[in-house]
């Protein structure tokens, strides 16, 4: 199936945006001033310590910071009265160094340390730092420890004793328990425990069959009270988790305790609570990270010379976060939860970020339904990719990827900068340390393209191809036997379930801290319809995936198509439609060319719109459909999806099969038919729906007419069903 793009323009094919992609190659930011080398070749720039302004100097291996792959570079960047040629800077990890250890040699006046805490309040009489300073003072910012992180001089000791999730998982891992249960998860040997704690939804959690208690993470407990998190991000979960159900108890719980999470039965009633709660626990996991390294780093600094510690507290490369988003404007959403979380004192580049990403003029039409309205409303560019900076202080947007802990993109964005399959030049390694993946509302990043979201997540955590400055002596044993693919979480959220999400949930979530499945108890929205209708649901045999759409077509064509053919032969110009509903491109295709060239419809006259059809075709074959001109309309899901039509002029709809939304058959059913029930001329013995499916559409079913009856129209005698 042809990809798609909706922005400004409509949808875009593929063959489109891989001319483009191939076109920009990676891309960088543009006018961005570079300086001299660092004079230091000491390797830890993979570490979390800040690079000098990773925009105004070079990298170790001779690249400068535009020829690495990075964020959005349609602006270019201002960084006045800098020039790249002034001056050479010291490498931040060797300064750092210097600072904290007051023996060593100093190449220039030594710099002042900055006080936690003053109780003379000073007003400052300058503006905003520029972007030069803001790097110093990032690297200031990492080279100190938070009063909270300093208090206690043993907390060094004490955070390698406490026994919460991160260390659990990450830091202090039992090396022998871990190859336990990796090799369970090569085995798919999993223990699997199921729950029910209402009648609206239930779960199942999957661990690894070798099961020690090294590993063995928090089964239940509910909110705030197990994750241990940072004290200002405790606070604020304090406020998020006051008052949950048991639902959301077991969802925190599974979250924070780094288990894979496949939940769908995401709503627009709790969208923002989600979004704060993964921010919070991505913003947990930034901070341990960033300040084990640190602390780490103080123990180096105190070391003798001849002693050895082996301190393995990274991966190779900085970014650690993967955030998958469908639209720049879900990613403002997800920018205001992290902020909402972190509450930095300063945010670089933050009008660029509301210039590029939240501005936006575009109007929606009030007619159009919630969720369209929240998926759409605003900026809904679905190129785009950004990078996440953070210290201890400040967040600066638009870093460059190798210099940012969090990196949020739309598939599409990011897969231009991946590149293409046999290409030399791709450059993928920056994800090749990501511990947490984040795939929010996926059902519309099944509408874009689904294979980018695949490409990238078969791309995460493999070898990088060059050190990128890594200190391989820092590096956790994991990572270096290639095995990170069994440490990173990963988090699905999505308003139902579909086989391509399945299919993420069994073969790329290898968690060796378990995987769990979140899913609702579906009411049916056969019973959510504002009219009464005739709805027949015809089963046909298949049970091979790969023979499924040719025994489809067949039982389309042999057993209802020359019924319609008579219907529509008595009704033409009587305004008596037929709506063909096709879930894939590709069916839409086959039907279209079957009506168009066989010999037992050259007598019907049809119109179509697809998620391809140009708007002023679209008109035509609409306003064709209301006069009786045609007397059947094909019409496809993703064209439903992103432009939610009201089509008129409907008697009869004929589903090719089930939508995935099950809003969708809502709409075209209730909001489509309604008028036909209100036209007085109308015999409502001619308006009815006709669904084809077969065992392989279970997920499906289950949405439309319940959990409770899908199984036997699965199972019972006969192959057709009648609801009214």
């Amino acid at each position: 199936m042809a990809p798609l793009r909706r922005g400004k323009n409509g949808p875009r094919n593929r063959s489109t945006v891989l001319k483009t992609a191939s076109a920009v190659g990676v891309q960088g930011r543009r006018g961005g001033l570079t300086a001299s080398k660092s004079t230091s070749s000491n390797v830890f720039q993979a570490s979390r310590v800040h690079e000098l302004g990773e925009d105004l100097i070079d990298s170790p291996d001779g690249k400068t910071a535009t020829d690495f792959p990075g964020s959005d570079s349609d602006e270019p960047l201002n960084h006045d009265g800098i020039s790249g040629s002034d001056e050479v800077h010291e490498h931040p990890y060797d300064s750092l160094l210097k600072t904290l250890n007051p023996t060593l040699p100093h190449s220039g006046p030594r710099r002042k340390r900055r006080k936690i805490s003053s109780d003379t309040p000073t007003v400052s009489t300058q503006g905003p730092p520029s972007d030069f300073q803001q790097a110093v003072e990032d690297i200031e910012d990492e080279g100190e420890l938070s009063e909270e992180d300093s208090a206690d001089d043993s907390d060094i000791a004490n955070l390698q004793q406490e026994r919460d999730a991160f260390s659990r998982h990450f830091a202090d891992t039992d090396d022998d328990q871990a190859l336990l249960r990796i090799q369970a998860v090569q085995r798919n040997d999993w223990t699997v425990e199921k729950t029910s704690a209402s009648s609206a939804w239930f779960s199942t959690l999957r661990r690894p069959t070798a099961c020690g208690e090294a590993l063995d993470h928090e089964a239940h407990g509910s909110g705030y009270q197990h994750p241990k998190l940072k004290p200002k991000l405790e606070r604020f979960a304090k406020e998020l988790l006051s008052n949950t159900d048991d639902f959301t108890n077991q969802l925190t719980v599974s979250i924070f305790n780094y288990r894979d999470v496949l939940y769908s039965a995401r709503t627009l009633d709790n969208a923002n609570a989600l979004r704060t709660l993964t921010g919070l626990h991505i913003l947990n996991h930034v901070t341990r990270t960033r300040d084990r390294v640190l602390k780490n780093n103080v123990k180096l600094s105190k070391s003798s010379d001849g002693e050895d510690l082996e301190l393995r507290d990274q991966g190779f490369t900085r970014p650690k976060v993967l955030i998958l988003l469908p639209t720049r404007q879900s990613c403002v959403k997800m920018v205001a939860a992290l902020m909402d979380a972190d509450r930095p004192e300063h945010q670089g580049n933050i009008k660029r970020f509301e210039q590029s990403y939240a501005n936006v003029d575009d109007e929606l039409s009030p007619n159009k339904p919630e969720d369209f309205k929240d998926l759409f409303g605003g900026n809904d560019d679905d190129m785009f990719r950004l990078g996440l900076k953070f210290s201890r202080r400040a967040v600066k947007f638009f870093s460059q990827f190798y210099n940012s802990d969090i990196i949020l993109a739309s598939p599409l964005g990011l897969r231009t900068v991946l590149g293409g399959d046999g290409n030399k030049k791709a450059d993928y390694d920056f994800l090749s340390s990501i511990e947490i993946v984040v795939l929010d509302q996926s059902e519309a990043l099944l509408m874009q393209n689904w294979e980018h979201v695949e490409y990238i997540l078969e791309h995460l955590n493999l070898q990088p191809k060059e050190a990128h400055g890594c200190d391989f002596s820092r590096v956790r044993s994991w990572y270096l036997e290639g095995q990170a693919k069994y440490f990173r979480q990963t988090i699905l959220f999505s308003s139902f379930n579909f086989p391509a999400l399945n299919k993420l949930y069994t073969q790329s979530m290898l968690n060796i801290a378990g995987k769990i499945k979140f899913a609702r108890v579906h009411r049916g929205a056969i019973m959510d319809l504002a009219t009464s209708v005739r709805q027949t649901f015809s089963r046909f045999a298949s049970t091979d995936p790969t023979s499924e759409p040719d025994e489809r077509f067949n039982h389309f064509s042999t057993a209802v198509l020359p019924s319609l053919i008579k219907t529509s032969s008595r009704s033409v110009g009587s305004q008596q439609g037929i709506l063909i509903f096709a879930p894939l491109y590709a069916d839409f295709v086959r039907v279209r060319n079957h009506l168009a060239a066989s010999s037992s419809t050259q007598h019907v006259s049809f119109g179509s719109v697809s998620e391809y059809t140009p708007v002023k075709e679209v008109a035509q074959a609409r306003s064709h459909f209301l006069s009786g001109r045609h007397s059947m309309l094909l019409y496809t899901e993703r064209a439903h999806h992103f432009r939610r039509y009201r089509l008129k002029g409907i008697s009869k709809v004929i589903f090719y099969g089930l939508p995935e939304n099950p809003q969708f058959y809502r709409e075209i059913i209730s909001g489509l038919l309604d008028s036909r029930f209100r036209d007085p001329k109308t015999n409502q013995r001619d308006i009815s729906v006709r669904c084809l499916f077969s065992k392989l559409d279970l997920l499906k079913l289950e949405r439309i007419v319940g959990t409770q009856r899908y199984l036997s129209l699965l199972s019972d005698q006969g192959d057709t069903f009648d609801f009214v």
